[in-house]
């Protein structure tokens, strides 16, 4: 090949073939055929290009050739299979992507198909018919029918001559002229346009023609006509109805107007006015007399115009104008008290009109705390002594005190637990003071019912607030409570938080207060308990460290009672009815299933120290054992935290009170400890197997229990009832966990040596239901219960002795198993990838052909816009250039005139 560029060679390649330059030899005699130097030179064109362009074929180099192998897909040809790619492409894909919106289908256009009220023979009948007249077209014009041609319905063989076709002369002038009729030329010529006859006529004879623009327009008006008058008909129609509803007015106006009673019977009132104030209702009447009394329709509206409308409501307010509002009522409430006492008027206005004619003017001595605008009715003090006026000085003195010493305690408990950290000995400390609870409780009746009070001061101490509900009705002491919250809410005034902390440590020393014996009052905990809840939500901290103090105090009354002897009869290791109140509260105020909490962990070790600790020596204790035990059982109704002192003093309760075979302690299954098992004190506690004729099945009362020592039958068959109900509640509770066979397999064998023969009918039924269930829970824990495993490992195969082949690079080594059905599924495996791997490259050549085919499209629509454009532009253009130029013209020529 020759040196030099790509287009020298080509150049040389060309002359070298004899496809350019002169041919100098002698021209041939006949030349060869067009088309086989066509063919020719085409060939020799092809060899050429291949030949210069080496990168229309791609070779792949072989790493070991051997020869004598035939290879397919060493040299291939990408250019011309990608064109062949795109050409079959076209062929194919791109039909179907023009296509693809095209919705095609069958549509069945057979007579009578989707006709449901034809017969399948009607159907049949009419196809043949349609049949018939579709082959009768063909031969209409079929000169070899035996069928006559006709003209205007007339056989055309009949007649001898056109005589009588309408060429007629219609006489004898006409004839001689050699004109055609004038009639012939309106019909049937371009002269006219036909008339009614002629139309008529066609109607009858053939199709009708096509209508004139008049024609049309005529038939638009009288349509439109038509619609108007239909229109106005309806109207007339509604004006009728609506002079008839006018007419009947009379009729309809005795239910919308009453008549008045206390007026003539011909003056009648609407029914809406007399819902309003009696200055708008006598405007009305007095419009409404003078208007109803005739019949005419709009003086009837114009009364009833003076309805009252709807007005907007008030919008919502906010917690600190809400709290403002209610103070004010408490304080009005509380001015209205006080003049019915002082024997005056009650009204509001004359309210009014006395303040303002005792009100004096205010001088520039006066000041804001002794300034009053009611002199008379708070005996000359001022308003901001009003609230105070009925405390004392002591108490004055009490409400200076700081808030953060009165959360600590009150009444000196604070003082006397300080005192009492020296040593666990001593006397037992009261939650409650006990000058003031003697004091208290040794009140004697109570005066007559008076009114209560709207304004209270807010108590610094548990005895200030005695002192402010002593002639208060116990039902009505959450009404104070709540009226002092409302007159110090933490809006009003800066020191009101701290007053309210202190109304709330107030609180909880006065539910141990109405808990107390010799009467506690549980119905006034019950009403004081949502005040409490409210407070505590508020302010969480101070009352939880008040809580606190209690139960510290509580621990240590515990810790000096067992220092005294837990078996003494003195010793109150044991809750009282004050004690166990403050702790059902904690219980209902504070989340009881967190994992830590500053008031219940602590109240929760306090219980179990109490079940764990107490020694009992009366039904009083088992009471407050179990009360204990409904408390835990409330506690850990969400946690299902393991309490072992509950479920180990249950035991013990039922020991203590049902009649069994045990003797001696090591004889109890299980190593439940029972330290008081057949001591001198519970020995009298079991029931008497005589006395079960006498016994009823009810609820323990544990209130009456504990704060009395009853130790009569039905109090034992109670109490035993109680235990018998906690253990299965606590059965269920506990079901889950995984100690539950070692926790109740011993008590299940203590229910099953109880001597059910000495029990009444209604603890039998317990106990046989208990102990049902708690085997039937006992079978299920042992059935989920697995016992442990070693580690599973993977079973040791059976040695084989088939040779291990290496992978390696060799294709003939390589996907090559002795085990033919391994084989089979690598190949197979192999020929899907494969597969996929196909599917996948020839859907990203379709995608960007197609994506070709788009862009080419776009590419074509652009350029035809741009072109369009670029003649609508070069028209503006021209003609703008024209206009310019006119324009010049025109300004020369004025110029020019100018000049002359």
């Amino acid at each position: 090949m020759a040196k030099g560029s790509q287009l020298a060679q080509l150049k040389a390649a060309l002359n070298q073939a004899g496809v350019t330059g002169q041919n100098h030899g002698k021209k041939r005699k006949r030349a060869a055929p067009v088309e086989k130097d066509k063919e020719k030179k085409a060939a020799k064109l092809q060899e050429i290009h291949q030949r210069l362009n080496p990168f229309d074929v791609k070779v792949t180099k072989l790493k070991h050739d051997v020869g004598g192998r035939r290879l397919k897909g060493i040299t291939g040809k990408p250019s011309q299979s990608k064109q062949a790619g795109i050409e079959q492409r076209k062929k194919t894909l791109l039909k179907e992507w023009e296509e693809k919106d095209r919705a095609g289908g069958i549509v069945d256009r057979r007579f009578g198909e989707n006709d449901p009220m034809m017969s399948l023979e009607e159907r049949m009948l009419e196809r043949f018919t349609r049949e018939r007249q579709r082959a009768s077209k063909n031969t209409a014009f079929n000169l070899e029918d035996d069928d006559d041609l006709t003209h205007y319905g007339q056989s055309l063989s009949k007649l001898d001559d056109f005589d009588k076709v309408g060429l007629g002369m219609e006489s004898e002038e006409e004839e001689t002229s050699g004109q055609i009729a004038r009639d012939i030329v309106s019909k049937r010529h371009f002269g006219g346009f036909g008339d009614e006859e002629e139309e008529e006529g066609e109607d009858e004879e053939g199709p009708a023609r096509k209508k004139t623009k008049a024609e049309v327009m005529a038939e638009v008006i009288a349509k439109s006509k038509e619609h108007k008058l239909l229109r106005q008909m309806e109207r007339d129609q509604e004006d009728n109805v609506r002079h008839e509803l006018d007419n009947q007015f009379a009729t309809l106006r005795e239910l919308i107007y009453a008549p008045d009673p206390s007026t003539s019977g011909s003056n009648a009132i609407p029914l809406g006015v007399r819902a309003r104030s009696p200055k708008s209702v006598t405007e009305t009447d007095t419009v409404a007399s003078k208007l109803v009394s005739g019949d005419d329709y709009d003086q009837h509206v114009r009364v009833l115009a003076f309805d009252q409308r709807a007005k907007p409501k008030d919008r919502t307010k906010t917690e600190e104008e809400l709290a403002l509002e209610a103070k004010e009522a408490l304080e009005k409430a509380e001015r209205r008290r006080r003049r019915r006492m002082l024997g005056l008027d009650e009204s509001e206005d004359e309210e009014e009109v006395g303040a303002r004619k005792g009100k004096r003017k205010r001088g520039g001595d006066d000041l804001d705390d002794d300034f009053s605008e009611y002199p008379e009715d708070f005996n000359e003090l001022g308003a901001g002594l009003e609230a105070r006026g009925n405390l004392s000085k002591e108490e004055e003195d009490g409400e200076q005190e700081s808030s953060e010493e009165d959360t600590s305690g009150d009444d000196g408990v604070s003082e006397e637990f300080d005192e009492s950290e020296e040593g666990e000995e001593g006397e037992h400390d009261q939650l409650v003071a006990l000058s003031v609870l003697s004091k208290s409780k040794s009140k004697g009746k109570k005066c007559a019912k008076q009114e209560l009070p709207f304004i209270f001061p807010c108590p610094a101490n548990h005895g200030e607030f005695l002192d402010i509900i002593e002639d208060v009705d116990e039902e009505d002491v959450p009404t104070v409570v709540q009226r002092i919250r409302a007159l110090y809410h933490t809006s009003l005034a800066a020191d009101n938080k701290f007053k309210l902390q202190t109304l709330a440590t107030v609180l909880i020393d006065h539910v141990l207060y109405a808990a107390s014996p010799p009467t506690p009052d549980l119905g006034l905990i019950t009403a004081l308990f949502p005040q409490l809840l409210a407070l505590t939500k508020a302010y969480p901290i101070p009352i939880a460290q008040h809580f606190n103090a209690k139960l510290n105090l509580m621990h240590k009354n515990l810790k000096r009672g067992l220092s005294r002897g837990s078996l003494d009869q003195e010793a109150r290791t044991w809750p009282g009815i004050a004690e166990l109140s403050l702790l059902r509260t904690i219980g209902l105020i504070w989340p009881t299933s967190d994992l830590n909490h500053s008031v219940v962990s602590p109240t929760r070790v306090l219980l179990a120290a109490y079940l764990g600790l107490g020694r009992v020596r009366s039904l009083r204790d088992i009471a407050s054992g179990l009360f204990l035990c409904t408390l835990f059982l409330q506690f850990e109704l969400l946690s299902k935290r393991l309490v072992p002192e509950a479920i180990n003093f249950l035991v013990n309760a039922i020991l203590h009170l049902a009649p069994h075979k045990y003797d001696e302690v090591s004889s109890l299954p299980g190593s439940f400890p029972s330290p008081d098992f057949r001591s001198e004190a519970c020995q009298p506690l079991s029931m008497n197997t005589k006395a079960k004729k006498n016994l009823i099945v009810q609820k323990a009362k544990l209130m009456e229990l504990i704060g009395a020592d009853n130790t009569n039958e039905q109090a034992k068959a109670d109490l035993l009832s109680l235990a018998f109900d906690l253990l299965g509640q606590f059965s269920d509770l506990y079901k889950g966990i995984e100690g539950f066979i070692e926790l109740y397999e011993p008590i299940l064998e203590i229910l099953e040596h109880i001597e059910s023969k000495h029990l009444f009918d209604g603890h039998k039924t317990q106990l046989s239901r208990l102990n049902d269930s708690l085997r039937r829970l006992l079978k299920f824990s042992h059935q989920a219960r697995t016992p442990l495993r070693l580690q599973a490992h993977k079973p040791i195969p059976i040695p084989t002795y088939i040779p291990k082949f290496e992978t390696t690079t060799s294709n003939y080594l390589r996907r090559q198993d002795p085990d033919h059905e391994k084989n089979q599924a690598a190949k197979l495996r192999n020929q899907y990838k494969q597969e996929k791997k196909g599917a996948i490259r020839e859907l990203r050549k379709d995608a960007r052909f197609l994506a070709s085919v788009e862009q080419k499209r776009q590419i074509d629509k652009d350029k035809a816009y741009n072109e369009r454009m670029r003649r609508v532009f070069g028209s503006i253009e021209g003609e703008r250039a024209e206009e310019k130029a006119m324009e010049r013209e025109k300004a020369k020529e004025k110029r020019r005139a100018g000049k002359k």
